[in-house]
């Protein structure tokens, strides 16, 4: 009875282990069909737009390519610290390279190479990196057609989507 009750206790313990209480998630915001997410740092048992320990960055997905902006070392310090991302938070930063650069400081820890040509590295790949989303920013441009159109909102020749004014009706002697 005593061991059946010490093992279920350690299968328990041992579950907590790998499951970590803290993760990296997106916090849902902006309007219906208009999302708009902050990247933060949550305990796994908090609900998805609840209760979080640190916001780290935003994510907006309706941009192309999607706008993010995300504190680089503050992700660092928590991926080191154990806390999990989720599987979109894991292509962000990985987008974002935070999960290269976690990979190159683990390799100067184990000596492999020192952390001066660890940064050369980061660098190079970062540079590589921003000139392809300029090259994708505009493709996407020119796809586009480059902007506003002239009788587009705004535009000169008005609003086509716009209701004609109602007029009083009679006579006009009010």
């Amino acid at each position: 009875m005593q061991s059946k009750i010490f093992k279920t206790l350690f299968v328990n313990a041992f579950k907590c282990l790998f499951k970590m209480p803290v993760k990296i998630r997106l916090q849902r915001h902006g309007s219906k069909k208009r999302p708009f997410y902050f990247i933060v740092i949550a305990d796994a048992r908090a609900p998805r737009d609840g209760k979080f320990i640190q916001k780290i960055g935003t994510y907006n997905p309706l941009t192309v390519p999607a706008a993010v902006q995300l504190d680089r070392q503050k992700a660092l310090d928590w991926l080191h610290k154990g806390a999990q991302p989720t599987d979109t938070v894991r292509r962000i930063l990985s987008f974002k390279g935070v999960l290269y650069l976690k990979h190159l400081l683990r390799g100067v820890k184990l000596g492999l190479f020192d952390e001066a040509s660890a940064m050369e590295k980061f660098q190079k790949w970062h540079s590589e990196h921003e000139v392809q989303l300029k090259k994708k920013q505009e493709e996407n441009r020119k796809q586009r057609g480059g902007g506003r159109r002239p009788g587009g909102p705004g535009g000169p020749g008005g609003r086509p989507d716009r209701r004609p004014e109602r007029r009083p009706e009679g006579n006009g002697n009010a």
